[in-house]
């Protein structure tokens, strides 16, 4: 029913994650759950999703060489790191000559660098806005297979990334408040104490609206402190702005 709603089950911790667009959406996901399907669930506090990416530019090889039943398996590649613009995506561009690695290894090769890409070197989360050109490596008859490249490729992204000065981005969101003008000097001052960037502020009559942007950590039970302090008479909304640096 909800494209933008995401479950999962993490085995380490015996939880089931839901993913929304935010704490409200979270709230009427679980409310839901227990009108429509009289789940009673025990709901955790929201998590942020946050995101990796590196800074510079750095070039490097993977190679895997090892005996696995009794057969060698080898893998080697180069590959040079790029950051890109902020919200660009990921990239993996293929550089490679089939005379240096053969064509029928190149679609693994990408394989593990997205797969790597998963999980980032400082804390797990997912890497951003990367580019990954695979330039080199070599190849050995009988001995090169596809779990050898797979497992090389993926090691040279992760030790790249480290060498590429890493750095946490978090989710920073554009929050929209209309309030009465009594209280917009109240609403702009929480907005700043939640380390927010105001935007602009346009009056409109007996009201005023605020645009501002929000880091999403801080904004966890906005909804409760802007009722309180403008006597429930403001509104919200917000909405996913951009990835910035911690």
């Amino acid at each position: 029913e909800d494209p933008t709603l995401k479950v999962k089950y993490e085995d380490e911790t015996a939880q089931t994650i839901i993913s929304g667009m935010g704490e409200l959406h979270l709230e009427i996901i679980v409310d839901r759950l227990l009108r429509e399907f009289n789940c009673h669930v025990n709901v955790g506090r929201p998590r942020v999703v946050y995101r990796e990416t590196i800074q510079k530019k750095v070039e490097i090889e993977g190679i895997f060489e090892k005996e696995l039943g009794e057969k060698k398996h080898f893998g080697h590649v180069r590959i040079a790191l790029s950051p890109r613009k902020r919200g660009s995506g990921n990239d993996v561009i293929i550089k490679l000559d089939d005379s240096v690695i053969p064509q029928d290894f190149h679609e693994v090769i990408e394989e593990g660098i997205r797969e790597a890409m998963m999980n980032g070197v400082l804390n797990g989360y997912p890497v951003m806005d990367t580019e990954v050109a695979i330039i080199g490596g070599s190849f050995r008859e009988g001995e090169s297979s596809a779990q050898g490249y797979k497992i090389a490729a993926s090691t040279a992204f992760r030790d790249g990334c480290g060498q590429a000065e890493p750095i946490m981005l978090e989710p920073i969101m554009m929050v929209d408040v209309i309030t009465p003008s009594e209280f917009m000097g109240d609403v702009i001052g929480d907005i700043n104490a939640r380390k927010g960037e105001i935007q602009a502020v346009n009056p409109k009559g007996t009201v005023s609206e605020i645009k501002a942007k929000v880091p999403l950590k801080a904004m966890f039970g906005y909804s409760t402190d802007l009722r309180s302090s403008t006597q429930g008479r403001a509104v919200f909304s917000m909405i996913f702005s951009e990835y910035n640096k911690i």
